[in-house]
């Protein structure tokens, strides 16, 4: 086992050294720079002497010959080609000087015996520099002799098999072979329709039409947009402290399609990174835009603006170059790269094509809440509304266009009827200056039990009990015509405490709420809003004019509720001075009258106990609003003295103010035709933000200005820059903006050196469980020598050929001889390749969270195959939420009920600072920031889970119900059908028998009785029986997860059987006689838990 373990412990450098003599020495292979030297230069010399200028060390570097030629500040020739013994990095190297030994012994980075010679050897080989492989643009080398039963791919892969001396593995079995296909394509098992289509198929073509369903399958979509989603950071939140939700469902959703409709990889690229810039952009291709509005936006109240639109614009940069380049540029924002050649001036070059969003940088103004209007996202947003919300934007857009013209007909001078409304007007003033109608035919009523007695003056007299809260309500008839407001006068008299005005001890009252209603003759009541209440005399701190608020302002909102600010109208009642009459009167929307309609006024007592008014007498005006007014208005005065001026002694400027004063007037006929405008756009308002948005780009129409940030701090700015490309890379395609779309489609201009070989290496990951450059997150200097060079570039350039076909790439690697290959493991094979990059064998590996998860359901028959749509809320633990946010609008979790339990993972709900756990426990993302590549472990944390997770539990029932119903009391086909389920094929006679078990326990038909245990379905043990639990996640039911080497008498009594098409289950004996302790646990463990391996044949070992 050591001999085995000891090669997977060896570093990468020593590694590669190491393999790098072996074929030295096998076939005096030439020693190469990029394979051989770079990795041990990048690794131990390039922090002090690599690219980055401003820590060079000593003033050599070693990243090119020239530089190297030259020497440092000694003077002496680092690299002289041909002579490693007079060059000075032979001499540091072999040096036993800790003064002039390099790597200096504080950076811990010793290189071997075996790498000191490979560096002499390539230098005595002329030292020959190569620009990094990765930075050149890939040229398709000619395809070998292509082995029989293989594709182009085995023809590439056939001498690294051939030199290692590794045999081929024949096919996997088919069933195997679909299992492995489906879960890799659809992250599903296959159907079993198309399992038994495969198997049926025995013609040549069949594996290609397997594949061929299996990606037309809309569970391609979902399975490929997982790893998409990771680089994207997609998430239901904003991130930060508060952590609130956003509504960005709908890119999730954009990309499953574009994975369906096998939307071409540059249409794809484009459209997600300037789809905002193409020639009149559908709505989908601005919708795609939002990959890059996908990131974290902070919301903190001590935010700096500037600080955080630079962090966005930076993750943007770090973003692109992560999931297009596989480059790191993050450490750029600071000095040059010390690895690849990025200068910072570059960094900010490039950052200058991502910082013209039309943006502030920070949550806006409704992100702090999923529930407001514009659905928790921030400006720029795209509404995306359904057929039916569209019709009615088109229908509220309409009304509001006809309500604008017919006010717009409406002249302002009309001076026919300014000379009536002025005769109205003058003739209307009593004494007080304006005319208030009493109420004829009212009839008031108590909540409670007071009484009202109506005085000759119209006065209402409050008698009776004295409750802790009351409420009066006044029903009258209301002439046809305008209403303007309500006056309310309260009075003192002789029979209230005090003879004062309330009915409190003291005399005093608080009125705590005032409305006014309209009832219609056809009995349509509605609320006509306050718009303004004042009276004679406010009690301090209790306003009337409370009763009427003003809208709530972004700074009313945020200012402190002062200390006497009470809920209610008091006049201090029991002061004597105060004993004497007050009126307030209630302004509301003017709004005119139909004939037979009735005025209902509700007046609220409830903020002090017993505190409502004794006496009490409503009028009505419809009198312009402005003369209402119970205290000094020198506006109102003057219009007042201004209507009262005789005719003839009108100056112009007078009938000027005259013809104003009736423009604004309730009266005029442009009154009512604006009120039907004011309507008709608070409909098209609300009709418009019905629908769900989605954060966008939008591109400013005037760039703005980049700069250098020194140190990678927002406030230190340093020289401007333009836009412009890496020098090492190609440039941009003649005739291409030079713009966020310039920069899309030079990544897919097929030149790049990058783009197709990252795609196509992250693809063989997918499929083969390492890719071709094992460190798939990073092709720059460090990255590790391609463990195929020729066929990484043929994959990179035939994928360009196929016009950038995802599908089509996808099907040629699984056409290929080592995809199908069978995964079973000799020692030989671990010795030679442990970690089959020679691809000897078929992959096998650990499935993915979501889809370990989706299996689980699939297998229950609890999925639900629905597709898009607003996140879903399935099991998670209780609080989950709760630790990492005090307040926001994402605490307190609460699972869906429904088909939300049981969706895909790939439409749960997602928090960046709390991500579903199962999830997290299974490697995936955090989506704080772009991720493209998840570790892979295995844990007993991950076990833990597998057996007591909810879901788990449940999909264990559910399973046992399923196989109960399609097996009825058949034993054999019972145990058949669940290993069809869990392993998409047919068990075997060993498997069947489960080391001897099932023939033991199957006497007389027992079997599928402890099976219903097994699968954790309840029953009854007898309570004197020396009872040993199963382990398993339902410790409620441990007693009937028990079983003991002796008989035991069971008693099954689940209401779940009470509709099972099977006899017998009412009440059954388990006979468990001869059934061993490990053998009854192991039973269980196959029943209860699924795979969580994607490939096994019936000759292989079980997966971890």
């Amino acid at each position: 086992m050591s001999n085995i373990a000891y090669p997977m412990r060896l570093s990468r450098l020593c590694l590669t050294a190491a393999c790098a003599l072996g074929a030295l020495s096998a076939s005096a292979e030439k020693v190469q720079f990029n394979r051989d030297i770079r990795p041990i230069f990048s690794d131990t010399c390039f922090a002090c002497h690599g690219p980055d200028e401003n820590k060079i060390k000593g003033g050599l570097r070693l990243d090119s010959l020239e530089a190297a030629r030259k020497g440092g500040k000694s003077g002496e020739a680092a690299i002289i080609p041909g002579k490693p013994d007079a060059s000075e990095v032979m001499k540091r190297l072999r040096t036993d000087d800790a003064d002039d030994h390099m790597p200096p012994a504080e950076f811990h980075k010793v290189l071997t015996k075996a790498q000191i010679a490979l560096v002499e050897q390539w230098i005595k080989e002329g030292a020959e520099y190569q620009g990094h492989w990765a930075f050149q643009i890939p040229v398709k080398p000619a395809v070998p002799t292509i082995p029989a039963g293989g594709n182009a791919i085995d023809a590439f892969l056939a001498k690294g098999l051939t030199t290692k001396g590794l045999k081929p593995n024949s096919d996997a079995p088919k069933a195997t072979l679909l299992r492995r296909a489906a879960l890799d394509l659809t992250g599903l098992p296959p159907s079993d329709a198309d399992l038994q289509a495969f198997l049926a198929d025995n013609s040549p073509e069949a594996w290609s039409k397997a594949l061929d369903r299996l990606l037309s399958s809309p569970h391609y979509g979902e399975n490929m947009a997982m790893q998409w989603l990771d680089f994207a950071r997609y998430a239901d939140s904003n991130g930060f402290q508060s952590d609130t939700q956003r509504t960005m469902w709908p890119y999730r959703d954009w990309v499953i399609k574009a994975f369906n409709s096998n939307q071409p990889f540059d249409a794809f690229t484009v459209e997600q990174l300037a789809g905002d810039l193409l020639p009149n952009p559908t709505r989908d291709q601005i919708v795609a835009t939002a990959f890059h509005r996908n990131h974290r936006l902070n919301g903190e109240g001590g935010r700096i603006v500037e600080e955080w639109f630079a962090e966005n614009v930076i993750d943007r940069i770090e973003t692109t170059g992560s999931t297009w380049m596989g480059l790191t540029m993050n450490c750029c924002r600071c000095h040059d790269h010390k690895y690849d050649p990025i200068s910072q001036k570059e960094f900010y070059q490039f950052f200058a094509y991502f910082n013209s969003n039309n943006e502030s940088g920070v949550l806006g103004e409704f992100g702090g809440s999923g529930r407001t209007r514009a659905g928790g996202n921030t400006a720029p947003l795209l509404s995306l509304p359904t057929e039916e919300q569209q019709k009615q934007i088109d229908a509220t857009s309409a009304a509001l266009a006809t309500a604008e013209a017919a006010l717009k007909a409406i002249p302002t001078s009309q001076p026919e009827l300014l000379a009536k409304w002025l005769e109205r007007q003058r003739t209307a003033f009593s004494k007080e200056g304006v005319a208030w109608l009493p109420l004829p035919d009212e009839k008031v009523s108590a909540k409670e039990n007071a009484e009202f007695k109506r005085l000759d003056d119209g006065s209402w007299l409050v008698s009776g009990g004295t409750a802790a809260k009351e409420t009066y309500v006044v029903e009258a008839p209301l002439a046809a015509g305008l209403l303007t407001a309500v006056r309310l006068e309260a009075l003192p008299d002789d029979s209230q405490p005090n003879k004062s005005l309330g009915r409190a001890f003291n005399g005093n009252f608080v009125l705590s709420g005032f409305e006014v209603r309209l009832r219609t003759a056809d009995g349509k009541t509605s609320t006509l809003p306050l718009v303004k209440a004042e009276a004679d005399y406010d009690q301090p701190g209790w306003s009337v004019a409370k009763l009427a608020p003003a809208p709530m302002t972004k700074s009313k909102a945020k200012a402190k509720k002062p200390d006497n600010d009470k809920a209610g109208w008091a006049i201090g009642g029991n002061a004597p001075e105060n004993r004497v009459p007050r009126k307030a009167i209630f302004s509301v929307t003017p709004t005119t009258v139909p004939a037979g309609a009735k005025l209902i006024v509700v007046m609220r007592h409830d903020s002090v106990a017993q505190h409502s008014i004794g006496r009490f007498r409503l009028n009505v005006s419809g009198q312009d609003p402005k003369l209402l007014s119970l205290k000094t208005d020198p506006a109102a005065e003057a219009a007042r003295r201004l209507m009262g001026k005789p005719a003839e002694k009108l100056t112009a400027a007078d009938k000027k103010s005259l013809e104003k004063l009736y423009a604004d007037s309730p009266e005029h006929p442009r009154y009512a035709a604006t009120a039907k405008v004011a309507a008709a756009k608070l409909a098209f308002e609300t009709a418009n933000n019905a629908p769900v948005t989605v954060m966008v780009m939008n591109e400013l129409p005037k760039p703005r200005d980049a700069f250098v940030l020194l140190r990678g701090e927002y406030d230190k700015i340093g020289p401007k820059v333009e836009r412009a490309l890496f020098r090492a890379l190609p440039p941009m395609p003649a005739g291409e903006p030079n713009n966020r779309l310039g920069f899309a489609r030079w990544l897919v201009s097929g030149q790049h050196p990058l783009t197709g070989r990252i795609w196509v290496n992250r693809a063989w990951e997918r499929l083969f469980g390492i890719g071709i450059v094992k460190t798939s997150e990073n092709f720059g200097s460090q990255a590790e020598w391609p463990s195929n060079p020729e066929l990484l570039d043929w994959l990179a350039v035939e994928f360009v050929d196929r016009k950038w076909d995802m599908k089509a790439m996808y099907k040629l690697l699984m056409m290929s001889s080592a995809y199908r290959r069978s995964a079973a493991v000799t020692p030989e094979m671990l010795e030679k390749d442990p970690d089959n990059r020679f691809v000897a064998r078929g992959p096998r590996f650990r499935l993915p969270a979501e889809v370990i998860r989706d299996q689980a359901l699939w297998t229950a028959g609890l999925l639900v195959d629905k597709q898009g749509g607003p996140s879903v809320k399935p099991y998670m633990p209780e609080a989950v939420w709760d630790e990492t946010s005090v307040y926001g609008d994402m605490r307190n979790y609460k699972a869906d009920q429904g088909e939300g339990l049981y969706r895909r993972s790939l439409y749960t709900i997602w928090k960046r600072t709390a991500a579903p756990p199962s999830m997290l426990l299974f490697d995936s993302a955090t989506r704080e920031v772009c991720t493209v590549k998840r570790s892979r472990s295995n844990t007993p944390l991950q076990a833990l889970t597998l057996l007591n997770n909810r879901i788990v539990g449940e999909q264990a029932r559910a399973m046992a119900e399923r196989l109960i119903r399609e097996s009825g009391n058949d034993v054999e086909k019972f145990v058949r059908q669940a290993w069809l389920l869990a392993y998409s094929r047919t068990v075997s006679e060993n498997e069947l028998k489960l080391g001897g078990i099932w023939h033991r326990c199957a006497e007389g038909g027992k079997a599928c009785h402890f099976a219903i245990q097994a699968f954790g379905m309840k029953g009854k043990v007898d309570a004197d029986a020396d009872n040993h639990c199963l382990p398993g996640p339902f410790q409620q039911d441990a007693r009937e997860l028990c079983a003991v080497d002796h008989d035991v008498p069971v008693t099954v009594t689940s209401p779940r059987f009470a509709d099972l098409p099977v006899k017998g289950f009412a009440s059954v004996d388990f006979n468990t006689a001869g059934c061993t302790w490990e053998q009854l646990t192991r039973a269980t463990k196959m029943m209860r838990t699924t795979r969580c391996s994607r490939s096994r044949s019936a000759t292989e070992p079980a997966a971890r």
